[in-house]
Protein backbone atom coordinates (compact mmCIF):
# COMPACT_ATOMS: atom_id res chain seq x y z
CA UNK A 1 0.00 0.00 0.00
CA UNK A 2 1.42 3.36 -0.96
CA UNK A 3 2.79 5.63 2.09
CA UNK A 4 0.36 7.95 1.55
CA UNK A 5 -2.73 6.18 1.75
CA UNK A 6 -1.84 4.41 4.44
CA UNK A 7 -1.18 7.76 6.35
CA UNK A 8 -4.73 8.46 5.22
CA UNK A 9 -6.59 5.46 6.36
CA UNK A 10 -7.04 4.17 9.89
CA UNK A 11 -5.98 0.45 10.83
CA UNK A 12 -9.01 -0.13 13.36
CA UNK A 13 -8.32 -3.37 15.37
CA UNK A 14 -12.26 -5.07 16.38
CA UNK A 15 -12.45 -6.35 19.80
CA UNK A 16 -15.12 -10.24 19.79
CA UNK A 17 -17.98 -8.01 20.90
CA UNK A 18 -18.56 -5.61 18.05
CA UNK A 19 -18.70 -8.81 15.56
CA UNK A 20 -21.09 -10.42 17.78
CA UNK A 21 -22.89 -7.19 18.21
CA UNK A 22 -23.52 -6.41 14.15
CA UNK A 23 -21.71 -9.36 11.93
CA UNK A 24 -21.79 -6.48 9.16
CA UNK A 25 -19.40 -4.35 10.74
CA UNK A 26 -16.54 -5.74 8.70
CA UNK A 27 -18.27 -3.83 5.97
CA UNK A 28 -19.00 -0.43 7.67
CA UNK A 29 -15.49 0.83 8.12
CA UNK A 30 -15.64 2.35 3.98
CA UNK A 31 -12.06 3.25 3.29
CA UNK A 32 -10.21 2.33 6.25
CA UNK A 33 -8.70 -0.98 6.83
CA UNK A 34 -9.81 -3.62 10.00
CA UNK A 35 -7.79 -6.40 11.76
CA UNK A 36 -8.76 -9.66 13.76
CA UNK A 37 -6.87 -10.65 16.11
CA UNK A 38 -6.53 -14.14 16.99
CA UNK A 39 -8.06 -14.02 19.84
CA UNK A 40 -11.10 -12.15 19.04
CA UNK A 41 -11.41 -15.38 16.42
CA UNK A 42 -10.87 -17.54 19.57
CA UNK A 43 -13.48 -15.85 21.71
CA UNK A 44 -16.00 -16.02 18.43
CA UNK A 45 -15.39 -19.79 18.50
CA UNK A 46 -16.35 -20.07 21.87
CA UNK A 47 -19.55 -18.36 21.17
CA UNK A 48 -21.03 -20.04 18.20
CA UNK A 49 -23.23 -22.70 20.23
CA UNK A 50 -27.00 -21.82 21.53
CA UNK A 51 -29.83 -20.01 20.19
CA UNK A 52 -29.61 -16.45 21.40
CA UNK A 53 -28.69 -13.90 19.19
CA UNK A 54 -25.52 -13.51 20.25
CA UNK A 55 -24.50 -16.86 19.29
CA UNK A 56 -25.76 -16.75 15.53
CA UNK A 57 -24.18 -13.40 15.13
CA UNK A 58 -20.70 -14.98 16.01
CA UNK A 59 -21.91 -17.75 13.79
CA UNK A 60 -22.41 -15.21 10.96
CA UNK A 61 -19.00 -13.21 11.49
CA UNK A 62 -17.98 -16.25 11.09
CA UNK A 63 -18.80 -17.30 7.97
CA UNK A 64 -18.66 -13.89 6.54
CA UNK A 65 -14.59 -14.23 7.71
CA UNK A 66 -14.57 -17.99 6.20
CA UNK A 67 -16.05 -16.65 2.54
CA UNK A 68 -13.40 -13.73 2.26
CA UNK A 69 -10.05 -16.06 3.57
CA UNK A 70 -11.39 -19.46 1.88
CA UNK A 71 -11.08 -18.13 -1.80
CA UNK A 72 -7.13 -16.50 -1.61
CA UNK A 73 -3.97 -18.19 -1.65
CA UNK A 74 -2.23 -15.99 0.64
CA UNK A 75 -3.54 -13.20 3.21
CA UNK A 76 -0.45 -11.87 4.78
CA UNK A 77 -1.09 -8.91 2.41
CA UNK A 78 -4.79 -8.36 3.28
CA UNK A 79 -8.11 -9.09 2.07
CA UNK A 80 -10.25 -6.33 -0.09
CA UNK A 81 -13.58 -5.94 1.21
CA UNK A 82 -14.63 -4.08 -1.67
CA UNK A 83 -15.68 -7.39 -3.86
CA UNK A 84 -17.85 -8.88 -0.34
CA UNK A 85 -19.66 -5.37 0.41
CA UNK A 86 -20.82 -4.26 -2.90
CA UNK A 87 -17.59 -1.68 -3.24
CA UNK A 88 -18.84 0.27 0.15
CA UNK A 89 -15.89 -0.96 2.25
CA UNK A 90 -12.91 -0.24 -0.13
CA UNK A 91 -10.39 -0.98 2.76
CA UNK A 92 -8.50 -4.05 3.52
CA UNK A 93 -9.09 -7.36 6.53
CA UNK A 94 -6.21 -8.32 7.67
CA UNK A 95 -5.88 -11.29 10.14
CA UNK A 96 -3.25 -11.75 12.57
CA UNK A 97 -1.20 -14.17 10.79
CA UNK A 98 1.68 -14.06 13.47
CA UNK A 99 2.44 -14.55 17.24
CA UNK A 100 2.33 -11.68 18.83
CA UNK A 101 4.14 -11.07 22.56
CA UNK A 102 6.22 -8.81 24.95
CA UNK A 103 3.76 -5.86 24.20
CA UNK A 104 1.73 -5.94 27.11
CA UNK A 105 2.82 -4.48 30.35
CA UNK A 106 3.71 -7.12 33.31
CA UNK A 107 0.35 -5.27 35.79
CA UNK A 108 -1.79 -7.07 32.79
CA UNK A 109 -2.09 -10.99 32.66
CA UNK A 110 -1.89 -12.34 29.20
CA UNK A 111 -4.04 -15.13 29.99
CA UNK A 112 -7.09 -12.63 29.89
CA UNK A 113 -8.35 -12.44 26.27
CA UNK A 114 -9.00 -8.88 26.70
CA UNK A 115 -5.02 -8.05 27.74
CA UNK A 116 -4.13 -10.49 24.66
CA UNK A 117 -6.10 -7.79 22.09
CA UNK A 118 -4.46 -5.30 23.99
CA UNK A 119 -0.71 -6.39 22.60
CA UNK A 120 -1.87 -6.92 19.36
CA UNK A 121 -2.66 -2.97 19.25
CA UNK A 122 0.39 -2.22 20.77
CA UNK A 123 2.11 -4.37 18.48
CA UNK A 124 0.49 -2.86 15.14
CA UNK A 125 0.80 0.88 17.27
CA UNK A 126 4.57 0.15 17.48
CA UNK A 127 4.96 -1.26 13.98
CA UNK A 128 3.19 1.12 12.06
CA UNK A 129 3.68 4.53 13.78
CA UNK A 130 2.94 7.16 11.08
CA UNK A 131 -0.44 5.27 11.03
CA UNK A 132 -3.38 5.46 13.22
CA UNK A 133 -4.25 2.48 14.83
CA UNK A 134 -7.62 2.61 16.99
CA UNK A 135 -9.31 -0.26 19.23
CA UNK A 136 -13.20 -0.68 18.63
CA UNK A 137 -15.11 -2.46 21.56
CA UNK A 138 -18.03 -2.22 22.73
CA UNK A 139 -16.65 -2.83 26.63
CA UNK A 140 -16.65 -0.05 28.81
CA UNK A 141 -13.63 -1.22 30.71
CA UNK A 142 -11.96 -2.49 27.59
CA UNK A 143 -11.74 1.04 26.53
CA UNK A 144 -10.57 2.54 29.84
CA UNK A 145 -7.32 -0.27 29.60
CA UNK A 146 -6.74 0.62 26.37
CA UNK A 147 -6.78 4.83 26.80
CA UNK A 148 -4.45 3.96 30.49
CA UNK A 149 -1.76 2.42 27.92
CA UNK A 150 -2.23 5.62 25.59
CA UNK A 151 -4.08 3.69 22.79
CA UNK A 152 -7.11 5.31 21.15
CA UNK A 153 -10.24 3.18 21.70
CA UNK A 154 -13.56 3.94 20.28
CA UNK A 155 -17.23 2.50 20.68
CA UNK A 156 -18.81 0.94 17.64
CA UNK A 157 -21.53 3.45 16.45
CA UNK A 158 -22.30 2.51 13.20
CA UNK A 159 -25.68 0.46 14.03
CA UNK A 160 -27.27 3.82 15.72
CA UNK A 161 -29.98 5.41 14.28
CA UNK A 162 -29.47 8.82 15.88
CA UNK A 163 -26.64 10.21 17.43
CA UNK A 164 -28.87 12.01 20.12
CA UNK A 165 -32.50 10.87 20.98
CA UNK A 166 -34.09 14.89 21.10
CA UNK A 167 -33.92 14.76 17.19
CA UNK A 168 -36.24 12.02 17.14
CA UNK A 169 -39.49 12.28 14.92
CA UNK A 170 -42.17 13.62 17.19
CA UNK A 171 -44.92 13.14 15.10
CA UNK A 172 -46.27 16.34 15.76
CA UNK A 173 -45.23 20.41 15.63
CA UNK A 174 -46.61 23.59 16.62
CA UNK A 175 -47.33 26.00 14.38
CA UNK A 176 -46.07 29.29 14.14
CA UNK A 177 -48.35 32.30 15.11
CA UNK A 178 -47.61 34.19 11.69
CA UNK A 179 -48.74 30.59 9.76
CA UNK A 180 -51.81 31.56 7.70
CA UNK A 181 -49.85 35.23 6.83
CA UNK A 182 -46.79 32.90 5.02
CA UNK A 183 -48.95 30.26 4.05
CA UNK A 184 -52.63 31.75 3.29
CA UNK A 185 -51.85 33.05 0.01
CA UNK A 186 -53.89 31.24 -2.71
CA UNK A 187 -55.47 28.64 -0.04
CA UNK A 188 -57.62 26.22 -1.13
CA UNK A 189 -60.18 24.72 1.50
CA UNK A 190 -63.73 22.49 0.82
CA UNK A 191 -65.50 20.11 3.60
CA UNK A 192 -65.87 16.21 3.24
CA UNK A 193 -67.06 13.66 5.56
CA UNK A 194 -67.68 16.06 8.33
CA UNK A 195 -63.76 17.17 8.17
CA UNK A 196 -62.29 20.85 6.45
CA UNK A 197 -59.52 20.00 4.00
CA UNK A 198 -56.89 22.67 3.06
CA UNK A 199 -54.44 22.90 0.82
CA UNK A 200 -51.69 25.33 1.68
CA UNK A 201 -48.16 26.38 -0.50
CA UNK A 202 -45.76 28.48 1.72
CA UNK A 203 -41.93 27.86 3.55
CA UNK A 204 -42.97 25.05 5.80
CA UNK A 205 -44.33 22.65 3.35
CA UNK A 206 -41.15 21.66 2.19
CA UNK A 207 -40.66 19.88 5.94
CA UNK A 208 -43.92 18.62 6.23
CA UNK A 209 -44.18 14.78 6.29
CA UNK A 210 -47.29 12.58 5.82
CA UNK A 211 -49.28 11.58 8.72
CA UNK A 212 -47.76 14.16 10.69
CA UNK A 213 -49.50 16.38 13.37
CA UNK A 214 -50.23 20.01 13.30
CA UNK A 215 -51.44 22.18 15.80
CA UNK A 216 -52.16 25.85 16.66
CA UNK A 217 -53.86 26.89 19.97
CA UNK A 218 -55.36 30.42 20.86
CA UNK A 219 -58.16 32.05 20.10
CA UNK A 220 -59.09 29.92 17.09
CA UNK A 221 -57.19 26.58 17.76
CA UNK A 222 -55.94 24.26 15.13
CA UNK A 223 -55.49 20.61 14.95
CA UNK A 224 -54.89 18.79 12.07
CA UNK A 225 -52.97 15.70 9.71
CA UNK A 226 -50.89 16.40 6.81
CA UNK A 227 -52.31 14.20 4.20
CA UNK A 228 -49.92 14.48 1.78
CA UNK A 229 -47.41 16.45 0.41
CA UNK A 230 -46.84 17.34 -3.32
CA UNK A 231 -43.94 19.47 -4.47
CA UNK A 232 -44.29 23.19 -2.79
CA UNK A 233 -48.63 22.26 -2.05
CA UNK A 234 -49.35 20.44 0.95
CA UNK A 235 -52.99 19.43 2.00
CA UNK A 236 -54.30 18.96 5.15
CA UNK A 237 -57.49 18.09 7.05
CA UNK A 238 -58.65 18.44 10.84
CA UNK A 239 -58.84 16.03 12.88
CA UNK A 240 -61.62 13.59 14.53
CA UNK A 241 -62.03 15.21 18.09
CA UNK A 242 -61.45 12.19 20.62
CA UNK A 243 -62.06 14.49 23.75
CA UNK A 244 -65.65 14.64 23.29
CA UNK A 245 -67.94 12.15 25.00
CA UNK A 246 -69.91 11.45 22.03
CA UNK A 247 -66.48 10.44 20.01
CA UNK A 248 -65.38 8.03 22.73
CA UNK A 249 -63.58 4.98 21.98
CA UNK A 250 -64.67 2.07 24.44
CA UNK A 251 -65.57 4.65 26.79
CA UNK A 252 -62.65 6.02 27.09
CA UNK A 253 -61.85 9.49 25.72
CA UNK A 254 -58.63 11.42 25.29
CA UNK A 255 -57.66 13.91 28.03
CA UNK A 256 -54.75 15.79 26.25
CA UNK A 257 -53.99 17.17 22.90
CA UNK A 258 -51.28 13.78 21.88
CA UNK A 259 -53.84 11.51 23.46
CA UNK A 260 -56.13 12.69 20.63
CA UNK A 261 -53.68 12.66 17.79
CA UNK A 262 -52.97 8.93 19.24
CA UNK A 263 -56.49 8.15 18.86
CA UNK A 264 -56.43 9.36 15.21
CA UNK A 265 -53.87 7.02 14.03
CA UNK A 266 -55.52 4.62 16.03
CA UNK A 267 -58.72 4.40 14.52
CA UNK A 268 -57.59 5.20 11.02
CA UNK A 269 -58.21 2.64 8.57
CA UNK A 270 -55.88 4.03 6.18
CA UNK A 271 -52.91 3.39 8.75
CA UNK A 272 -51.42 -0.43 9.35
CA UNK A 273 -48.68 0.72 11.41
CA UNK A 274 -48.64 3.09 14.72
CA UNK A 275 -45.57 3.79 17.14
CA UNK A 276 -46.58 5.34 20.38
CA UNK A 277 -43.46 6.78 22.40
CA UNK A 278 -43.90 8.72 25.86
CA UNK A 279 -43.44 7.96 30.06
CA UNK A 280 -45.57 5.76 31.88
CA UNK A 281 -48.79 6.77 32.47
CA UNK A 282 -49.43 8.44 29.36
CA UNK A 283 -51.88 6.75 28.31
CA UNK A 284 -50.04 4.47 25.31
CA UNK A 285 -51.60 0.70 26.49
CA UNK A 286 -54.88 1.96 27.61
CA UNK A 287 -55.78 4.07 24.38
CA UNK A 288 -54.31 1.42 22.41
CA UNK A 289 -56.33 -1.22 23.96
CA UNK A 290 -59.33 1.16 23.79
CA UNK A 291 -58.99 1.40 19.82
CA UNK A 292 -58.49 -2.61 19.26
CA UNK A 293 -61.56 -3.96 21.43
CA UNK A 294 -63.65 -1.16 19.47
CA UNK A 295 -62.07 -2.02 16.34
CA UNK A 296 -62.26 -5.99 16.88
CA UNK A 297 -65.93 -6.03 18.32
CA UNK A 298 -67.96 -3.14 17.68
CA UNK A 299 -66.87 -2.16 14.14
CA UNK A 300 -65.39 -6.01 13.29
CA UNK A 301 -62.59 -4.53 11.28
CA UNK A 302 -60.25 -7.03 13.14
CA UNK A 303 -61.16 -10.82 13.63
CA UNK A 304 -58.58 -10.84 17.00
CA UNK A 305 -56.36 -8.57 18.98
CA UNK A 306 -52.88 -9.74 19.75
CA UNK A 307 -50.72 -8.54 22.09
CA UNK A 308 -46.74 -9.60 22.92
CA UNK A 309 -44.34 -8.02 24.41
CA UNK A 310 -40.32 -8.86 25.39
CA UNK A 311 -39.69 -10.94 28.62
CA UNK A 312 -36.31 -9.35 29.22
CA UNK A 313 -35.90 -10.68 32.69
CA UNK A 314 -36.49 -13.98 31.88
CA UNK A 315 -33.88 -14.31 29.20
CA UNK A 316 -34.75 -16.04 26.28
CA UNK A 317 -36.89 -18.96 27.50
CA UNK A 318 -40.08 -19.05 29.24
CA UNK A 319 -39.95 -22.26 30.07
CA UNK A 320 -39.50 -22.68 33.49
CA UNK A 321 -42.60 -20.77 34.60
CA UNK A 322 -46.13 -23.60 34.31
CA UNK A 323 -48.64 -24.08 31.85
CA UNK A 324 -48.88 -23.19 28.02
CA UNK A 325 -47.76 -20.27 26.01
CA UNK A 326 -50.69 -18.25 27.42
CA UNK A 327 -50.41 -19.10 30.71
CA UNK A 328 -46.32 -18.73 30.80
CA UNK A 329 -47.05 -15.03 29.32
CA UNK A 330 -49.28 -14.01 32.02
CA UNK A 331 -47.06 -12.42 34.54
CA UNK A 332 -45.69 -10.01 32.17
CA UNK A 333 -48.93 -9.11 31.24
CA UNK A 334 -49.75 -7.10 34.59
CA UNK A 335 -49.90 -4.14 32.44
CA UNK A 336 -52.90 -5.58 29.93
CA UNK A 337 -54.92 -6.62 33.47
CA UNK A 338 -54.82 -3.70 34.66
CA UNK A 339 -56.14 -1.47 32.16
CA UNK A 340 -59.00 -4.50 30.91
CA UNK A 341 -60.15 -3.14 34.70
CA UNK A 342 -60.54 0.30 33.53
CA UNK A 343 -62.23 -0.18 30.08
CA UNK A 344 -64.44 -2.89 31.51
CA UNK A 345 -65.56 -0.97 34.86
CA UNK A 346 -69.33 0.19 35.40
CA UNK A 347 -70.47 3.78 34.61
CA UNK A 348 -70.41 4.73 38.60
CA UNK A 349 -67.07 3.51 39.55
CA UNK A 350 -65.99 5.32 36.13
CA UNK A 351 -67.16 8.50 36.58
CA UNK A 352 -65.64 8.79 40.15
CA UNK A 353 -62.19 7.49 39.04
CA UNK A 354 -62.30 10.25 36.71
CA UNK A 355 -62.05 8.29 33.55
CA UNK A 356 -64.92 9.18 31.51
CA UNK A 357 -66.09 6.18 30.96
CA UNK A 358 -69.82 6.45 29.71
CA UNK A 359 -71.32 2.66 29.07
CA UNK A 360 -72.84 0.57 31.47
CA UNK A 361 -73.60 -3.45 32.10
CA UNK A 362 -76.34 -4.67 34.35
CA UNK A 363 -74.28 -5.46 37.84
CA UNK A 364 -71.86 -8.09 37.86
CA UNK A 365 -73.05 -10.89 36.14
CA UNK A 366 -72.83 -8.01 32.72
CA UNK A 367 -69.71 -7.45 33.51
CA UNK A 368 -68.66 -10.24 34.12
CA UNK A 369 -69.94 -11.58 30.63
CA UNK A 370 -68.38 -8.87 28.74
CA UNK A 371 -65.02 -9.66 30.72
CA UNK A 372 -65.30 -13.43 29.18
CA UNK A 373 -65.99 -11.50 25.74
CA UNK A 374 -62.69 -9.64 25.62
CA UNK A 375 -60.71 -12.33 27.02
CA UNK A 376 -61.73 -14.85 24.19
CA UNK A 377 -60.68 -11.91 21.73
CA UNK A 378 -57.44 -11.34 22.86
CA UNK A 379 -54.20 -13.27 22.48
CA UNK A 380 -51.22 -13.32 24.31
CA UNK A 381 -48.06 -14.32 22.78
CA UNK A 382 -44.41 -14.75 23.34
CA UNK A 383 -41.74 -12.97 20.85
CA UNK A 384 -40.00 -16.64 20.81
CA UNK A 385 -42.19 -18.29 18.66
CA UNK A 386 -43.16 -15.45 15.54
CA UNK A 387 -40.45 -16.66 13.58
CA UNK A 388 -42.56 -17.86 10.18
CA UNK A 389 -45.72 -16.55 11.08
CA UNK A 390 -48.48 -14.42 9.23
CA UNK A 391 -51.23 -12.68 11.21
CA UNK A 392 -54.70 -11.92 8.94
CA UNK A 393 -56.67 -9.72 10.25
CA UNK A 394 -55.38 -9.01 13.05
CA UNK A 395 -54.29 -5.91 15.93
CA UNK A 396 -51.58 -6.66 16.81
CA UNK A 397 -49.85 -4.69 19.97
CA UNK A 398 -46.22 -4.92 20.75
CA UNK A 399 -45.43 -3.61 24.28
CA UNK A 400 -42.26 -2.46 25.69
CA UNK A 401 -41.06 -2.53 22.19
CA UNK A 402 -37.49 -0.16 23.11
CA UNK A 403 -35.92 -3.40 24.42
CA UNK A 404 -36.68 -5.35 20.92
CA UNK A 405 -33.24 -5.31 18.74
CA UNK A 406 -33.69 -3.71 14.80
CA UNK A 407 -33.50 -7.23 13.90
CA UNK A 408 -35.39 -8.48 16.19
CA UNK A 409 -38.48 -5.73 14.79
CA UNK A 410 -38.18 -6.61 11.76
CA UNK A 411 -38.54 -10.08 12.13
CA UNK A 412 -42.06 -8.98 13.97
CA UNK A 413 -43.05 -6.58 11.56
CA UNK A 414 -42.63 -8.51 8.43
CA UNK A 415 -45.20 -11.51 10.22
CA UNK A 416 -48.07 -9.05 9.24
CA UNK A 417 -50.20 -10.03 6.50
CA UNK A 418 -53.33 -8.40 5.17
CA UNK A 419 -55.82 -6.39 6.81
CA UNK A 420 -53.38 -5.93 9.87
CA UNK A 421 -52.55 -3.45 12.38
CA UNK A 422 -49.33 -3.37 14.07
CA UNK A 423 -48.91 -0.89 16.65
CA UNK A 424 -45.97 -0.55 18.73
CA UNK A 425 -45.73 0.92 21.88
CA UNK A 426 -42.51 1.39 24.68
CA UNK A 427 -40.37 4.40 26.57
CA UNK A 428 -36.66 4.47 24.99
CA UNK A 429 -35.84 5.70 28.61
CA UNK A 430 -36.41 2.82 30.08
CA UNK A 431 -34.16 -0.25 28.35
CA UNK A 432 -33.52 -3.17 30.22
CA UNK A 433 -31.74 -5.30 27.09
CA UNK A 434 -27.90 -5.60 27.66
CA UNK A 435 -25.81 -3.70 24.74
CA UNK A 436 -29.43 -1.70 23.76
CA UNK A 437 -29.23 1.96 23.80
CA UNK A 438 -32.08 5.20 22.85
CA UNK A 439 -30.16 5.55 19.80
CA UNK A 440 -29.69 1.63 18.97
CA UNK A 441 -33.51 0.22 19.93
CA UNK A 442 -35.64 -1.50 17.65
CA UNK A 443 -38.04 1.09 18.06
CA UNK A 444 -36.16 4.02 17.66
CA UNK A 445 -34.95 2.54 14.64
CA UNK A 446 -38.88 1.76 13.27
CA UNK A 447 -39.54 5.61 14.57
CA UNK A 448 -36.78 6.66 11.96
CA UNK A 449 -37.55 4.48 9.14
CA UNK A 450 -41.26 4.71 8.71
CA UNK A 451 -41.65 8.70 9.36
CA UNK A 452 -43.25 9.79 6.03
CA UNK A 453 -44.98 6.70 4.89
CA UNK A 454 -48.53 7.56 4.13
CA UNK A 455 -49.65 4.35 6.03
CA UNK A 456 -47.83 4.75 9.13
CA UNK A 457 -48.49 7.07 12.47
CA UNK A 458 -46.49 8.58 14.89
CA UNK A 459 -47.26 10.00 18.50
CA UNK A 460 -44.85 11.02 21.29
CA UNK A 461 -47.15 11.02 24.16
CA UNK A 462 -45.55 13.99 26.79
CA UNK A 463 -48.64 14.48 29.94
CA UNK A 464 -48.75 12.02 32.64
CA UNK A 465 -52.45 11.03 33.01
CA UNK A 466 -52.21 8.08 35.67
CA UNK A 467 -52.17 10.16 39.27
CA UNK A 468 -50.84 13.28 40.78
CA UNK A 469 -48.36 10.97 42.48
CA UNK A 470 -47.08 8.98 39.10
CA UNK A 471 -46.72 12.34 37.45
CA UNK A 472 -44.84 14.19 40.45
CA UNK A 473 -42.58 11.00 40.55
CA UNK A 474 -41.21 11.03 36.99
CA UNK A 475 -40.66 14.90 37.46
CA UNK A 476 -38.34 14.45 40.90
CA UNK A 477 -37.21 10.72 41.26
Amino acid sequence: MPRKAAAQTKLFVLDTNVLMHDPTSLFRFEEHDIYVPIATLEELDQHKKGMTEVSRNARQASRFLDEMVSKLDTIEEGVPLAPHSHNSATGKLFLQTQAITGDIPLSLPTSKVDNQILGVVLFLARHHPKRQVILVSKDINMRIKARTLGLPAEDYFNDKVLEDTDLLYAGLRELPADFWDTHGKGMESWQANGHTHYRIAGPLVSSFLPNEFVFQEGPNPLYAKVLKVEGKQAEMVTVRDFSHTRNNVWGIVARNREQNFALNVLMDPEIDFVTLLGQAGTGKTLLTLAAALTQALEQKRFAEIIITRVTVPVGEDIGFLPGTEEEKMTPWMGALEDNLDVLNKPAEESEKAGSGYSGSYSGEWGRAATMDLIRSRIKIKSLNFMRGRTFLNKFVIIDEAQNLTPKQMKTLMTRAGPGTKVVCLGNIAQIDTPYLTEGSSGLTYVVDRFKGWPHSGHITLLRGERSRLADHAAEVL
